[in-house]
C-alpha cells in the first residue's frame, strides 16, 4: 500500500515539478486530510486530477502527511542508527558504502518506497530553476517525515535533526548508484 499510494500521487501529478516551493509550500489543511482519507477509503481511485485539486501543493502535503503518519517510518527504527553513522562518513565511498549497508536493513516495501520517492525528489531538484527546490531543501521538508529518532531522549533527538537531513540529501543526490 506505501509505495502504490506514492506512486499514484506522484504519477498523476507530476506535472507539478515546476512549481515554487513544491513540498515546501503547505497546502490548506482541511484539503490535505480531504485527500489522506479519499486514499485511505478508496486507494487508487482516488481523483486527485487537477480537476478535483487545482492546488498541487495539497498533493504535495497529502503524500508528506501521508508519510509522516506511517507508524513505521520509510527509514525504520531498525535501520535508523546505521543512516545517521552513515552521514556521519567524511570519505565518500566508506558513506556511500555505510547508506548502501543502511539501506539493505529496510524492509522490502520500505526499500521499494524510498527508492521511488528519491527518484522523484531527484526530477524535482532538476527543475530547481523553476521551483527552487534543491537537495537540501528537499532534505530539510523530508529529514523529518521520512526518519524518526527511536526513543531517543529529546537532545539527541534534536540533534540528530541536521544529520536527517544529510541522510535525505545524500539519498537524493547518490539515488541513481545507491538504488
Amino acid at each position: 500500500m506505501m509505495y502504490n499510494l506514492s506512486e499514484v500521487i506522484i504519477k498523476r501529478r507530476s506535472t507539478g515539478l515546476k512549481s515554487e516551493g513544491l513540498y515546501r509550500i503547505s497546502g490548506f489543511s482541511d484539503s490535505l486530510e480531504e485527500v489522506k482519507m479519499a486514499f485511505d477509503k478508496d486507494g487508487e481511485k482516488t481523483d486527485i486530477s487537477v480537476n478535483a485539486y487545482e492546488d498541487i501543493n495539497i498533493i504535495a502535503g497529502a503524500l508528506k502527511l501521508y508519510l509522516r503518519d506511517l507508524p513505521v517510518p520509510i527509514i525504520s527504527y531498525d535501520a535508523y542508527p546505521r543512516f545517521i553513522e552513515a552521514a556521519k562518513f567524511t570519505d565518500p565511498e566508506k558513506k556511500l558504502e555505510a547508506f548502501r549497508e543502511a539501506l539493505a536493513l529496510l524492509p522490502p516495501s520500505h526499500s521499494e518506497t524510498l527508492k521511488f520517492l528519491m527518484a522523484h525528489l531527484k526530477r524535482v531538484t532538476q527543475n530547481e530553476k523553476f521551483n527552487l527546490m534543491n537537495a537540501e531543501n528537499l532534505a530539510i521538508v523530508f529529514g523529518p517525515t521520512l526518519m524518526r529518532a527511536p526513543n531517543l531522549d529529546a537532545m539527541t533527538a534534536l540533534n540528530d535533526i541536521r544529520y536527517q537531513r544529510q541522510v535525505v540529501e545524500v539519498l537524493i543526490k547518490n539515488e541513481d548508484t545507491l538504488f
